[in-house]
């Protein structure tokens, strides 16, 4: 079975985290739900709270999948937090996916793995930023072991493309179909 791991800080974008724990979870890939503040309950941008599986401290590196929610709280609390930066480096160098949506974009460039790839977020989150990348205004860029997407309304393709990186296009389909996707 697949492993994919969600990080959270407070001001996560909610659509865009639990849209993508469950389905994972349809397709049947583990995912845990970790939190970064040291806390395991997680204050949502829109002030729903949720628990988390585990603490940032409490995992290891043998996910298939590193998945980073939007949210602008979320995404700066993780842009400061040295050792998720670290761990993003590390996994990405290791070939294994690397996923972020919205704002979170900006932690992968503050990791320092951006350079060179082609990406896209949520508008406007780069304008103060340097580059080093491939910006493109798509719903969602894979670039190699690297997955980003813009904002709330297309975290169905984001977490649909996760599975079909993870399981291939028969499962991504299977899902498609479970959610009815062809009705939009």
């Amino acid at each position: 079975m697949k492993r994919a791991a969600v990080f959270f800080a407070d001001g996560f974008e909610e659509v865009e985290a639990l849209t993508v724990v469950d389905y994972l979870r349809r397709a049947d890939i583990h995912v845990d739900m970790i939190s970064t503040i040291d806390n395991k309950i997680c204050r949502g941008a829109h002030d729903i709270d949720v628990a988390m599986d585990k603490l940032m401290d409490e995992t290891s590196d043998d996910y298939d999948a590193y998945i980073f929610p939007g949210g602008s709280d979320n995404a700066t609390s993780m842009r400061q937090n040295k050792k998720l930066l670290d761990k993003v480096k590390k996994v990405f160098n290791e070939d294994k996916l690397v996923c972020a949506i919205c704002a979170s974009p900006t932690v992968l460039y503050e990791a320092g793995i951006l350079v060179g790839k082609k990406i896209t977020s949520y508008p406007g989150v780069f304008k103060n930023i340097e580059g080093g990348f491939d910006y493109l205004e798509e719903k969602v860029v894979v670039d190699g072991n690297l997955i980003t997407s813009r904002g709330p309304a297309l975290t169905v393709y984001f977490a649909l493309e996760i599975i079909q990186a993870l399981e291939g296009e028969e499962k991504r389909q299977q899902i498609e179909n479970q959610i009815l996707l062809a009705m939009m």
